[in-house]
C-alpha cells in the first residue's frame, strides 16, 4: 500500500504547473493504463496521456493540485484535493476556446487510482466543472435551456 501511495504522490508531483513531466507521468501508467476525466466523459490512453496534463497547464501554468487526503486501500489509492492555479491560456472546450480571464481557480476533486502489480491502471478524475466554469467566469444560460426545452416539448406534442 505504502508503495502504492508514493506511486500516486509522483504522479501528482510530476503534474505539477512547474514540473510538468509528462513523459515521466506516462511511465507510471501500466501499458493499458487509462485516464478518465468523469467531468467531461473522455478517456485517454498512451500518448493522450501527456497531452492532457500539458493542456491544462496551457490553460492553468501554474496547477497545482493540493492534496487534502490520501488513502491507500490495496491497490486502490483514493485522493481528495483541490486543483488551483490562474486561468492564463484558452481553456478548450467542444465550440471553442475561452480566453484568458487571469481568474483563480480552486477547485474541489477527487481521484481515484486504481493500480496493478505497481502501475497505474485506471486514473479516474473526478472535478466539478460546473464550480471551474464558474471561477473562470463562464456562468449556465438557464434562459436558453428553459427555453429550449419548452419548444422541443411542444414539438413533441404537435406531431404526437
Amino acid at each position: 500500500m505504502e508503495s502504492n501511495e508514493k506511486t500516486i504522490r509522483e504522479a501528482y508531483r510530476l503534474a505539477e504547473g512547474n514540473v510538468l513531466d509528462g513523459d515521466g507521468f506516462l511511465a507510471l501508467f501500466a501499458e493499458d493504463g487509462s485516464f478518465n476525466d468523469m467531468s467531461t466523459s473522455q478517456s485517454f490512453r498512451g500518448e493522450q496521456i501527456p497531452q492532457v496534463i500539458a493542456g491544462l497547464a496551457r490553460s492553468f501554468p501554474d496547477v497545482h493540485r493540493e492534496l487534502l487526503e490520501v488513502h491507500a486501500f490495496g491497490d486502490v489509492v483514493a485522493v481528495e484535493l483541490r486543483i488551483q492555479g490562474t486561468h492564463l491560456g484558452g481553456f478548450p472546450t467542444p465550440v471553442g476556446e475561452i480566453p484568458p480571464t487571469g481568474n483563480r481557480i480552486d477547485v474541489p476533486a477527487a481521484d481515484l487510482w486504481y493500480l496493478r502489480d505497481g502501475k497505474i491502471e485506471r486514473f479516474n478524475c473526478y472535478n466539478l466543472m460546473s464550480v471551474w466554469l464558474d471561477q473562470i467566469g463562464v456562468h449556465p444560460d438557464f434562459k436558453s435551456a428553459v427555453q429550449a426545452a419548452e419548444t422541443a416539448a411542444t414539438t413533441a406534442a404537435t406531431t404526437a
